[in-house]
């Protein structure tokens, strides 16, 4: 049996820092899909602020520095009890090739960062990025 690690690349898509408590939107990391069957983004919830309106939505595009555009039915509104949450939101057969995670936050600070598992690899996954390390085991 296939471990996870062997079909799946990690990357950073809203990293802590960009993610530190703020009001500010961001616009994540573009990630490239090309060689893998879908990109599932995992979104960690630090504090929410009561009264914070937040959201996440993944966005596509042809090209990595084009215009992003929304991808029908995959957003969510994040309640400001969400606190220490997990959210992921999953994209299989992405329409276009390059993704990202948007967050977009207002009126009370909010604490997110996500990390985009891209998944579904059509060859076994060379290496995962830079600032990923792995560390795979099997029993008996």
């Amino acid at each position: 049996m296939n471990q996870l690690i062997n079909s799946t690349k990690f990357t950073p898509a809203v990293t802590v820092t960009a993610g530190a408590a703020g009001t500010t939107d961001i616009t994540g990391t573009v990630i490239d899909t090309a060689g893998f069957g879908g990109v599932a983004f995992i979104a960690q919830l630090g504090a929410i602020v009561s009264g914070a309106v937040t959201s996440i939505k993944v966005q596509e595009c042809a090209t990595s520095n084009g215009t992003f555009t929304d991808v029908t039915g995959l957003s969510l509104t994040i309640a400001d009890t969400d606190d220490e949450d997990i959210k992921v939101l999953d994209y299989r057969k992405p329409a276009k090739r390059y993704v990202l995670l948007y967050v977009d936050r207002a009126t009370q600070n909010a604490t997110i960062s996500a990390v985009a598992a891209l998944y579904g690899a059509r060859e076994q996954v060379a290496a995962q990025v830079a600032s990923t390390t792995v560390v795979a085991g099997v029993s008996g």
